[in-house]
């Protein structure tokens, strides 16, 4: 499937949200008494995690398609996503070109 670079900056912001959604909750529901949450709540946090963990997939399959359609390097398409998507984060280590994955 084609990707223009607009698809791939619109797919990794709805991943970045998800992830922060994951991460709200996370928090909310305190991490260090995950085994006393409720039922809901932890219903709530995994379909918030599989949906962050679907729609991370979908960016990766996505970047390594339209890197081999533009016949570019696929560390070249990450880092440019990255700078369209978060141009607040310095590169390097703990930034997102410093390799971490969504």
């Amino acid at each position: 499937m084609a990707h223009t670079f607009d698809e791939l900056v619109a797919k990794q912001r709805a991943a970045d949200e998800a992830h922060a959604r994951v991460r709200q909750l996370r928090d909310a529901y305190d991490p260090r008494a995950r085994a006393r949450w409720s039922g809901n709540q932890t219903s709530t946090w995994e379909t918030a995690w599989r949906a962050w963990r679907d729609l991370a997939r979908d960016v990766r399959v996505a970047v390594a398609e339209y890197a081999r359609a533009e016949g570019r390097s696929l560390h070249e398409i990450e880092a440019e996503l990255a700078r369209a998507v978060r141009p607040e984060d310095p590169p390097g280590p703990g930034g997102r070109e410093g390799g971490r994955r969504p």
